[in-house]
């Protein structure tokens, strides 16, 4: 006999949830939004960067470098201050004001790919500034590029690159993120169940003490400079462990500031007026309760039901994973300027992700010393689940590198669209 749990996976509810569809409208809809700009409205969790969520976020993500976490040690760094961790500002978020969006605009939006599944696979980053305790970020959005391809895991899919420019209280660019991301249909996923025969992973205490010495040898470079000079090509990053993956480090995540805009799963009276505004959002569980969609992340029968073998986390996790590898390595005086990433496969529940990078080239370029450096994520089964490139300035002979000069072009977009926004607010307020 079916237990409940299996008939509502086999219920009309289920059905209807995996049974959107990708269609030529939609892919048509998309590209023709490519290339618009808008103010991003959403409120996330953090607005203004503090000592306490700088310290909060890093240690969501298991950093524990004293640059980000320990005010009275910063203070004696050459930045005379806690700073955040460079990809912080991808969920940093105050409303920024802007014009109307236009009416064609509005249609070409108006349910673009309803209940389609989205994956992050991965980023590009561009840092031109620190983030400080005070700061708080704007930003504007927007898509750059609409590809249609075919995917061994989910079959047709849409390939999106979204471009967000994060901006400061006075209105200088912070970073350039783009963001990676595969539309899929549920229920295609849900049929090729490419996965679905992967095992969890189980560890004996062996294991789990082999896992603790990588932990216990990890280094953060920190106050001892990392001299340019003393790079070589080909040089290891070290090795870093993340892992095993547990719902509770998904959790943590979010508590560090990770939001869920802008689906904003929420509680009570709140969820009952979210299930009105984005309905196909919710699905029922097994309970026969309707929850949120994103709960494949720490639910494992719903992300069965659309193709995986259990739950997994966010690629994003593992983008500031990396960013923790990075600056571990680079020491105080280093600056992340450039990453990118692809996200490989999945990191389900229980899996290990060890980190391992090396030199790939040094050179002098704009008055700068350089290092470009590639980093693999590997999992306890051998399979390579991120792969990523990234460039870091680093001392030489004293002299302290420097974050980079904003792109006139994208300064000035910037700058007026700040401009924008203060004027809209001033306005508001004299009504």
């Amino acid at each position: 006999m079916a237990t409940k749990s299996e008939d509502i996976l086999k219920s009309d509810e289920w059905q209807k949830a995996v049974d959107y569809a990708i269609t030529d409208e939609d892919i048509e809809r998309q590209k023709k939004l490519v290339g618009f700009y808008e103010p991003a409205k959403t409120r996330e969790y953090i607005q203004t960067a503090t000592t306490d969520n700088i310290r909060n976020f890093s240690h969501g993500n298991g950093d524990d470098n004293p640059l980000f976490c320990e005010p009275d040690y910063a203070k004696s760094t050459r930045w005379g201050s806690t700073i955040a961790p460079g990809m912080m500002a991808g969920i940093i978020n105050s409303p920024m004001l802007g014009d109307p969006v236009p009416d064609e605009i509005k249609a070409l939006k108006k349910s673009l790919f309803r209940g389609v599944h989205v994956f992050v696979s991965g980023s590009s980053w561009d840092w031109y500034r620190p983030i400080y305790p005070g700061d708080t970020l704007y930003s504007y959005n927007g898509e750059e590029s609409c590809e249609v391809k075919q995917s061994e895991f989910s079959g047709r899919s849409v390939i999106n690159v979204r471009r967000d420019v994060k901006i400061n209280q006075r209105g200088e660019v912070v970073a350039v993120y783009r963001i990676l991301r595969v539309l899929t249909e549920r229920k295609t996923a849900a049929k090729k169940g490419k996965y679905s025969a992967l095992e969890p992973a189980t560890y004996t205490d062996e294991q789990m003490a082999d896992i603790d010495e990588v932990y216990a040898q990890e280094k953060v470079q920190g106050p001892v400079p990392r001299d340019f000079a003393s790079v070589h090509v080909g040089d290891s990053l070290g090795k870093m462990a993340k892992g095993p993956l547990t719902v509770t480090d998904v959790i943590c995540f979010h508590a560090g500031g990770y939001g869920f805009v802008p689906y904003a799963p929420t509680v009570g009276r709140l969820a009952h007026k979210n299930r009105k505004r984005i309905a196909p959002f919710y699905v029922k569980n097994e309970y026969g309760i309707p929850d949120v969609a994103q709960r494949l992340h720490w639910d494992p029968k719903w992300a069965q039901a659309i193709g995986n073998p259990m739950a997994y986390d966010y690629g994003v996790m593992r983008e500031n994973y990396l960013f923790h590898y990075l600056s571990d390595w680079a020491g105080d005086d280093g600056i992340v300027l450039k990453v990118h990433d692809e996200i490989r496969k999945f990191n389900y529940m229980g899996d290990t992700q060890f980190v391992t990078g090396e030199v790939t080239a040094k050179r002098e370029e704009g008055g700068q010393n350089l290092v470009d450096v590639a980093v693999r994520f590997t999992n306890q089964r051998g399979d390579e689940t991120v792969r990523a490139t990234a460039t870091i300035a680093l001392p030489s002979k004293g002299k302290l590198p420097l974050y980079p000069d904003v792109p006139r072009e994208l300064q000035e977009q910037a700058t007026q669209m700040m401009a924008r926004h203060w004027e809209l607010l001033a306005a508001s307020k004299r009504k």
